[in-house]
């Protein structure tokens, strides 16, 4: 997710990323079709409806395999996240202790110097 949409309410977002869905998907249907007919024309022994039958048929292949893939990507930045968000906690964690014990040091500087006066 982009700098500018994380700052949008998150209906937009979901809205924006099924837009962007839709039309990767329509993309890459488009695509296979072009596919399909690349194959079925250096076929050129079939004729008409077996033609159409193999581009379908290789279409709905060709299609299932990019949501098989769309998926595990899917799957895959889910888990990036996780891990993401789990090492910012930590170096979050990490600062403040940093910030405690340095602001725990200085207090403690001040507080000495004041009673050596």
């Amino acid at each position: 997710m982009s700098m500018a949409r994380a700052a949008e309410p998150p209906g937009i977002a979901a809205g924006i990323n099924q837009i962007e869905g839709y039309l990767l998907l329509q993309t890459e249907r488009d695509a296979a079709r072009e596919r399909a007919r690349r194959l079925t024309a250096r076929l050129d022994w079939l004729t008409s409806a077996q033609r159409a039958e193999v581009e379908r048929l290789y279409l709905q292949d060709q299609l299932a395999v990019t949501e098989q893939t769309l998926r595990k990507v899917v799957r895959r930045c889910e888990e990036l996240r996780a891990e993401y968000q789990e090492v910012y906690r930590t170096l979050r964690r990490r600062l403040l202790l940093v910030c405690l014990l340095g602001a725990a040091t200085l207090a403690g500087g001040f507080a000495t110097a004041l009673t050596v006066r």
